[in-house]
């Protein structure tokens, strides 16, 4: 671990919240991510669990769970969100087309931000909705940086492979075109947490035969920015210098 508290039991915890702040994980793979012993890791997971900081998907795999959403609303801290309005709205105006942002919940994907193109043909995700992790350029940015292991299970169904995550993690971004939906496009990139983990996908999306047929070259410059924006909101503040008393300065007699 990176850091220690002091409190052996609270690190191993956050180190298993950490290692699912990627997606979902087998116990096996929960083990190798954390370097835990494996009834040490089953023991956490399964108490943290109870307190509903973690969960289980369909296949039994172990993935964060809806408490921490929960206290993220009531400290009204979740800085994605409260940044949110303001780089969506700039990305909409910038190339004229739809905005969204995407959190990982599980096998789902759901939107919690959005600016919506204000005229014409556009493609409007409401806040809330969940997708599937199986289609569309933001799914692919939340699984191209995830773990190999997973990547075997989550590409089943996907309609995207391995060598289409390769190439958006060598481009640090990810286009689609009819993908998720006949007829739609959509440009996407990665935010990145405190700890460079992959947190959310930033996205533009509109019919298709407005983006032509390389999504990527008309957007992919506006939305890398905007996803380095969100990243950097995200980042800690500096702690100013702090003043060293008057009285603790050397004075010469």
């Amino acid at each position: 671990m990176d850091k220690s508290s002091g409190v052996g039991v609270l690190d191993k915890a956050v180190h298993v919240l950490s290692a699912l702040e990627a997606g979902p994980a087998s116990l096996a793979q929960l083990v190798a991510l954390t370097g835990l012993a494996r009834p040490t890791a089953h023991r956490l997971a399964v108490a943290l669990e109870h307190h509903r900081l973690v969960a289980r998907d369909l296949q039994g795999r172990f993935v964060l769970g809806d408490r921490h959403a929960e206290l993220a609303a009531a400290a009204g801290e979740d800085r994605l969100v409260a940044v949110a309005g303001p780089l969506l709205t700039a990305l909409r105006d910038t190339t004229g087309e739809s905005a969204q942002l995407y959190r990982r919940h599980g096998e789902h994907r759901v939107c919690i931000a959005a600016a919506d193109r204000l005229h014409g043909l556009r493609d409007t995700v409401p806040v809330g909705a969940s997708m599937t992790m199986a289609a569309g350029s933001a799914a692919q940015v939340l699984l191209a940086w995830d773990d190999p292991e997973r990547l075997s299970v989550e590409l089943l169904g996907a309609r995207f492979d391995a060598a289409t995550l390769s190439g958006v993690r060598r481009r640090g971004w990810a286009h689609s075109s009819g993908e998720r939906e006949p007829g739609l496009a959509s440009v996407s990139a990665p935010v990145r947490g405190p700890s460079g983990r992959v947190v959310a996908a930033v996205s533009v999306s509109g019919p298709a035969e407005r983006f032509g047929r390389h999504p990527g070259r008309r957007h992919a410059d506006a939305v890398l920015a905007t996803a380095e924006s969100f990243t950097a909101a995200l980042r800690p503040a500096e702690l100013p210098a702090q003043a060293v008393p008057p009285d603790a300065r050397g004075v010469d007699a």
